[in-house]
C-alpha cells in the first residue's frame, strides 16, 4: 500500500493530462475520476478528480482551476536505462507546447516539470572518484536533454 499520493493541481486538464502521462510509461493507469455534483466548485458532472497510476506509483490530479500553478520547485524524475528512452521520453513530453529546460530539465505542455535522468548520470556524478563526477558533472550542466555519451567522455577523461 502506498502511504503517500503526489496530488497535482491542473486548471481543467487532469483528465487529459493523466491520460497523456499514463499512454508514456509501462504498468501505468487511470484507477478512477470522481465528478463534481451540484454543490461545485466546479460545473455538476465535470472532472473532479481522476486517479491515476504511472509505473505502478499513485498520482492524484484534480481540475482546481486557474487559482495555482504549477513551478519548477517540484519536479517528477524519471530514472531512464538508455538513451533511446531518454529521447522517447523527451520527445513525447516536450510535443506540442512542452519547453526544455536546462540539465536534463523540461515542462510539459500542462507546465508540470520533468527531469529525465539517464541512470548513468546518477551513477557518475555519485561515484567516490570526485574528479570523474566533477567533470560528468560540468558536461551536464552544458546540456539540455542530457546525452550519455559525452557524459562517458567526460568520464574517461
Amino acid at each position: 500500500m502506498q502511504k503517500i499520493t503526489t496530488f497535482l493541481w491542473f486548471d481543467d486538464q487532469a483528465e487529459e493530462a493523466a491520460a497523456f502521462y499514463t499512454s508514456l510509461f509501462p504498468n501505468s493507469r487511470i484507477t478512477r475520476v470522481a465528478r463534481y455534483g451540484e454543490t461545485g466548485p466546479g460545473a455538476a458532472g465535470s472532472v473532479m478528480t481522476v486517479d491515476f497510476e504511472l509505473a505502478g506509483q499513485k498520482y492524484t490530479a484534480l481540475n482546481g482551476g486557474p487559482a495555482f500553478t504549477f513551478t519548477e520547485a517540484i519536479s517528477l524524475q524519471v530514472e531512464c536505462a538508455d538513451q533511446q528512452e531518454v529521447d522517447e521520453l523527451w520527445a513525447k513530453l516536450t510535443a506540442d507546447g512542452g519547453q526544455e529546460a536546462p540539465c536534463g530539465w523540461l515542462k510539459d505542455r500542462y507546465g508540470l516539470s520533468w527531469q529525465i535522468t539517464p541512470r548513468v548520470l546518477l551513477d557518475l556524478v555519485a561515484g567516490p572518484d570526485r574528479a570523474k563526477a566533477d567533470r560528468v558533472m560540468a558536461a551536464m550542466m552544458r546540456m539540455q536533454k542530457i546525452e550519455i555519451q559525452p557524459l562517458l567522455d567526460a568520464a574517461g577523461g
